[in-house]
């Protein structure tokens, strides 16, 4: 029997974290974590009950820190606190972004520092192992101290406020509850800000950038290798030794797929004496620059893992006698490398338009201009590139870093703020719209690869080529290509394509992760 993830014990990778999600992990408090949490509650009480001042306990919050509040205000306090700091603006997020909020949050009070008590641990568990998950809107988080408004707004349910999806739309949570004989929480001292000080809108929208990217990454690699095949493209700048001599982790390992991918292929053996000494950059360079996302990914997801488990909150209670109102909840150590991914991905996308370019621009023997034998009536595939090369440069114009900025909050008490929500929800918007660009050259690269029949690839190319093929024709004549467009779409976006690989990759015993299987798993 699979063993349950324990809840600030056990160790938690994003893989876990989305497993969770997904109900394909158990995850639950153990003994041993109960009576942490019950400590850390109980050293809280006895703060209150002697009088002993302590920020956030018997105090207001920012500037206020310095206003005592009585034992007999403690509830209206922590309430209060919920809902003056539930101001966020926009769209709701993602339910599966507020679900893994939910998830990070129960990780961080389990470990027993934020005086929480586990009755409201037990409920937010509850509204996870439900799938009854808060209506979060996307904005109005500075990244310190923690995620303040999204926070809030994911535990007013736990007052009987807010909305929540539920039976397939968001739904009153007074209603909710009300349907499951459930009253409405009333919060203790300590507990409204123990909920609201973290990082968890930050780490979430990170695991699914984590996700999301690498996807996008070894897409780039299978359609990079596709669009090559297309080109003719020689496969010398993938040499093992060549990439020793220059041994970061990310270039090795982003020429070892190549190599893989491309083993075995007819297309590269049959230029093999060819005239044209070295390819384009977007071509020769895809260790170069795939390997420098990839190292970029790679730093990110080590910073992130420490992130989501680690306590973020504010103060942090280790006893009655040691509280410390220190600084976890900001978000610069996770807001850096967040803006870094973005850029990361962005040059993913960058360097995906200028292969499709490429593949159009008829210079290639074999290739038609446009990739269509009839151009002049016919337009072929131009208009495509057009559209990848505006996402292009609508990422640019993303990778401003939102964490080079900070304005000043709480009267100057919260005087340096990382605006690394913005570096988050900046960074997925550019993950989206690489998607849509390695789609728009995953319809050109397979446009190319049939000009190269009868010659056949290696097999996990071959089979990618397939995939395609049977969800969208050869285009001999202009025609509604956004429907093409969206199926490529469709393709990288639900994992098909990688998923394809993957499995054809196992079925004839092909390694193409080596030993980088593990460092670039998470």
């Amino acid at each position: 029997m699979r063993k349950a993830f324990s809840y600030g014990e056990d160790f938690l990778t994003v893989s876990k974290l989305l497993r969770i999600a997904t109900g394909k992990l158990k995850a639950e408090l153990s003994k041993d974590t109960i009576q942490k949490i019950k400590q850390s509650q109980s050293s809280v009480q006895k703060i209150v009950d002697t009088g002993k001042t302590v920020y956030g306990i018997n105090t207001g919050f920012g500037k206020l820190c310095t206003s005592i509040i009585s034992a007999s205000q403690t509830k209206e306090l922590q309430r209060n606190l919920l809902l003056s700091h539930s101001v966020g603006i926009g769209n709701p997020i993602p339910l599966k972004i507020a679900k893994l909020m939910l998830i990070l949050k129960v990780h961080a009070l389990a470990k027993g520092y934020s005086g929480i008590s586990l009755g409201t641990i037990e409920r937010i568990i509850w509204h996870i192992e439900n799938d009854i998950i808060p209506l979060v809107p996307e904005k109005g988080s500075l990244g310190a101290s923690g995620d303040l408004a999204p926070l809030s707004h994911l535990f007013l349910p736990l007052i009987g406020l807010g909305e929540a999806w539920y039976d397939g739309k968001f739904t009153a949570a007074d209603t909710i509850l009300a349907s499951h004989n459930i009253k409405p929480l009333d919060l203790g001292a300590k507990e409204g800000l123990a909920l609201i000080n973290g990082t968890q809108f930050m780490a979430a929208h990170g695991a699914e950038i984590l996700e999301r990217s690498q996807n996008c990454l070894d897409s780039a690699d299978i359609i990079g290798a596709m669009s090559l095949e297309g080109m003719l493209g020689s496969t010398q700048p993938f040499d093992k030794e060549l990439h020793s001599l220059r041994p970061y982790d990310g270039n090795q390992y982003v020429a070892y797929r190549l190599t893989k991918l491309l083993e075995g292929s007819e297309m590269v053996s049959s230029h093999k004496d060819c005239n044209r000494v070295q390819d384009p950059y977007s071509f020769r360079c895809m260790p170069q620059v795939h390997g420098a996302s990839r190292n970029a990914w790679l730093h990110f997801k080590n910073i992130l893992e420490t992130e989501i488990n680690s306590v973020t909150d504010n103060p942090i209670i280790f006893s009655s006698e040691k509280t410390i109102s220190g600084g976890h909840f900001h978000g610069q150590p996770i807001a850096l490398p967040l803006d870094y991914m973005g850029l990361a991905m962005s040059e993913m996308g960058n360097i995906s338009d200028r292969r499709t370019y490429f593949l159009l621009d008829g210079e290639v023997d074999g290739l038609p201009v446009l990739l269509m034998k009839d151009t002049g009536i016919n337009s072929g595939f131009m208009i495509p590139q057009y559209a990848s090369a505006a996402l292009v440069s609508e990422n640019k114009s993303k990778c401003f870093p939102a964490s080079a900025d900070s304005i000043p909050t709480s009267l100057g008490q919260e005087d340096h703020v990382s605006m690394g929500a913005i570096s988050a929800r900046k960074t997925l918007e550019i993950i989206n719209n690489v998607e849509d660009i390695l789609s728009i050259e995953l319809l050109c690269a397979a446009q190319a690869f049939d000009f190269r029949k009868p010659l056949k690839s290696g097999k996990i190319l071959d089979a990618c080529h397939e995939l395609v093929r049977e969800k969208v024709d050869h285009a001999d004549h202009d025609r509604f290509f956004a429907d093409d467009i969206k199926v490529c779409q469709q393709l990288i976006k639900t994992f098909k394509l990688k998923e394809t690989a993957d499995t054809i990759a196992r079925k004839e015993k092909i390694d193409i992760a080596g030993t980088f299987k593990d460092l670039f798993s998470y």
